[in-house]
């Protein structure tokens, strides 16, 4: 009976890691965010605690999540697990933040912006200018926007004929685009005024690679991610000047 019972927890144990485990990396849980408590994930998948406190278990050894002594268990970034995956000779404690991997992204996607100038087919310069459109429909939500923006740079590596381009950016999920869920927390219109800023950098891009222009097309990309690195830097310091100060304001409370 022990035997049994051990049996079924495990396999109770595999299916909720996997479970919560795809949440995160379809974004459902985002970097930063907090799981549901421990009484809320019994509930919704109906098994014990012990089953919860071991599937979280796993996802932590895998880099997934981080416990925080009396906050609750919090969503890492999933770049690390993806590079792990997919490069098992990396060190396993290694954390690739947003910021490496948007620096690793722009050589890259100023070359994609080249080759796709070059090599697009008619089909694939649609479905550019359909990510292009979904985006600007989607600009005033949070998830609409995320989809087409990453759906967009997907479009275009895909736009090379060269699948290594596109299958780098797919295996990073929806952290290859790093303001989602985690740069943008002003207020609404701010949010769509920098979406605004996007699009206009993403319309110099689309329309250098339809007019088969390869210098302009690497130009406007190079443009928009040196842009898009200058901005994470810049909100990235403006975060530890706030944790700075929130450290004061404890050691003087």
């Amino acid at each position: 009976m022990a035997t049994q019972t051990a049996a079924r927890n495990g396999t109770l144990v595999h299916k909720v890691s996997e479970a919560l485990r795809k949440s995160i990396l379809d974004g459902v849980f985002m970097p930063g965010e907090k799981l549901p408590s421990e009484a809320q994930l019994t509930q919704e998948h109906g098994v014990s605690r012990t089953v919860v406190r071991e599937a979280v278990a796993a996802l932590r050894s895998d880099g997934l999540v981080e416990p925080r002594q009396g906050a609750g268990v919090f969503v890492l970034d999933p770049i690390s697990f993806a590079f792990r995956r997919t490069n098992p000779m990396v060190d396993s404690d290694r954390i690739y933040t947003s910021l490496e991997i948007l620096e690793a992204r722009t050589p890259l996607e100023i070359e994609a912006a080249g080759l796709a100038a070059l090599r697009r087919s008619p089909a694939q310069e649609e479905e550019i200018f359909e990510q292009h459109a979904a985006g600007i429909a989607g600009r005033n939500d949070g998830k609409a926007w995320s989809e087409a923006d990453i759906g967009l740079h997907l479009a275009i590596a895909k736009a090379t004929n060269n699948p290594l381009f596109a299958t780098f950016l797919e295996m990073q999920g929806k952290a290859i685009i790093p303001q989602t869920g985690q740069v943008i927390e002003t207020d609404d219109g701010g949010e769509v005024a920098y979406r605004n800023l996007l699009i206009k950098e993403h319309e110099r891009i689309i329309f250098a690679i339809s007019n088969g222009d390869e210098q302009g097309a690497r130009d406007a990309m190079r443009e928009h991610l040196k842009g898009s690195l200058g901005r994470y830097r810049n909100l990235l310091r403006e975060e530890r000047v706030r944790h700075m100060a929130r450290l004061q304001q404890d050691s003087e409370a």
